[in-house]
């Protein structure tokens, strides 16, 4: 159990900084709020660094998916309902990042003209700025599901009598402000930039403390797990 946990640490460790670097770095550098011209310029221009992104969300996924089942394998003896909770709500988030990669990916080729080559290039710029804005809705909502599973795993962590308790409350702080964010991109969107402020330190408030723990500490099965 130990070694598993350990493991479990250091994938979510790898997924976590990639994540960072990914938000942080690449988005910064591809992406421009607001001004879908100057994203579509960015994009051409770091056309390296667009698909490296493509790899690392691809690679990142397939680590972030090891994760949650050895999670499952961790937790499961607490209780096998809220467990299957947990990985079902990251099953039904996997897909959804597929869709909005493809989304991306496919207007980066309308940009460079790859795709719709008949069309004008005021239609291919509006068809491809579209993609990508049904890309960022759909990015809203996979932040929901990152969220939304972290609130059976703050559960599960919470009873488990082995990691704690403290952590399966900052877990759900972390989970709650993923879905405040998403929520209000969908229904007060004027107000997102402010809430985003808001909420942003709750992001590393719960998962960052977890991969600490069990890199560090791993966990130690007690002999009466809870029911």
């Amino acid at each position: 159990m130990k070694a598993i946990a350990k493991l479990t640490g250091f994938l979510y460790l790898i997924v976590a900084i990639l994540g960072v670097f990914g938000f942080f770095y690449i988005q910064a550098q591809l992406f421009v709020s607001g001004n879908m011209a100057a994203t579509a310029e960015k994009m051409l221009a770091g056309e390296s660094l667009f698909r490296l992104s493509v790899l690392i969300h691809l690679i990142s996924n397939i680590i972030f998916l090891t994760v949650i089942i050895l999670l499952y394998e961790l937790l499961k003896k607490i209780h096998i309902l809220v467990s299957r909770l947990m990985l079902w709500f990251v099953c039904v988030a996997i897909p959804l990042f597929f869709i909005t990669e493809a989304l991306q990916f496919t207007a980066f080729y309308v940009f460079k003209r790859d795709l719709l080559a008949s069309f004008s290039s005021v239609q291919a710029y509006e068809i491809a700025a579209t993609l990508l804005r049904i890309s960022n809705v759909a990015g809203e909502l996979l932040m929901f599901h990152w969220g939304l599973w972290l609130i059976p795993l703050g559960w599960l962590v919470f009873k488990s009598g082995f990691i704690p308790k403290i952590f399966g409350v900052l877990l759900w702080i972390n989970g709650a402000g993923y879905m405040i964010a998403s929520l209000t991109y969908f229904l007060w969107p004027a107000q997102l930039p402010l809430v985003t402020t808001i909420v942003m330190p709750t992001y590393f408030s719960g998962e960052l403390p977890l991969i600490v723990w069990l890199l560090i500490k791993g966990i130690k099965e007690p002999r009466n797990m809870p029911e």
